[in-house]
């Protein structure tokens, strides 16, 4: 018995838009509420979210039914920590901060088994292997694992041919945030010189026969992304989805708006 097909993976590589959400709560309960909304993939954030292995862990628990796959974004790019990742159940990385097809090169090391990696072997006793009920875990792991590399700076778009090209790199993020800032446009992304670097690097990854990814809260750019190839496209974060919901409504009673009485005789 083999694990269950990785269908995002199957996606992106054959070109399928998937659109996702980030989930930087750091809780089950929102990941859960999230993995029911229809998003083709949801992004637990490692890097920026105060997460921690056991909270990644109730959160691919809570998504275990959710047709949305888990991506989970390490921290660093750590072979200890992806380890642990892989373990608990993820088999879709994000890894953040990629500058070099060499780093790209011991990121693929890191999530495969000897000899054709470096990933320790302890799955029978990890929620990977379905505690042991997989039994040729070991031999088919590599087939479910996605691993996905983000581009962020410029160094690492000067080499973004040679990390696209590495054999075992399912994807390259581009990190527009990032990736702006080290050009000298902090909070700037859409200057037009960033857009130019970060379109020209969705076409040089599309090219290379690798799926091209990244995130914008902007409707518009997403759209123009997906237009032009990207096959991964996050469209939001539920911490600001959340914050932007409660001062809306927070807002449509303030100054006297709204009912006072309200909340009483519905029997709150």
């Amino acid at each position: 018995m083999a694990p269950r097909e990785n269908l995002f993976k199957t996606a992106i590589r054959e070109g399928r838009p998937q659109i996702g959400l980030w989930l930087d709560m750091a809780d089950a309960l929102a990941a859960e509420i999230a993995g029911h909304a229809g998003f083709d993939w949801l992004v637990i954030d490692g890097e920026h979210g105060p997460n921690d292995l056991r909270s990644i862990l109730a959160q691919l628990q809570a998504l275990s039914s959710s047709t949305a796959e888990p991506v989970v974004r390490a921290p660093v790019g750590e072979t200890w920590m992806i380890k642990q990742l892989l373990d608990i159940g993820a088999r879709t990385l994000l890894i953040p901060m990629v500058d070099s097809a060499e780093q790209a090169r011991e990121l693929v090391r890191a999530v495969r088994y000897p000899p054709h990696g470096v990933r320790g072997v302890g799955a029978a006793v990890a929620r990977a292997s379905a505690f042991n009920t997989i039994p040729d875990y070991a031999d088919t792991a590599s087939d479910g694992i996605c691993l996905l590399v983000q581009a962020e700076s410029r160094a690492a778009i000067a080499d973004l041919e040679n990390i696209a090209a590495v054999n075992g790199v399912d994807g390259v993020f581009i990190g527009p945030a990032d990736l702006a800032a080290d050009m000298g446009f902090l909070g700037r992304m859409d200057a037009p010189e960033v857009q130019s670097v970060i379109e020209d690097a969705i076409a040089t990854i599309v090219k290379a026969g690798k799926a091209a990814g990244i995130l914008t809260f902007s409707e518009e750019l997403n759209r123009r992304y997906l237009a032009l190839g990207a096959s991964y496209v996050a469209v939001g974060a539920d911490v600001t989805e959340f914050s932007g919901a409660l001062r809306s409504l927070r807002s449509r009673y303030r100054d006297g708006g709204g009912d006072p009485d309200l909340a009483t005789r519905a029997g709150y």
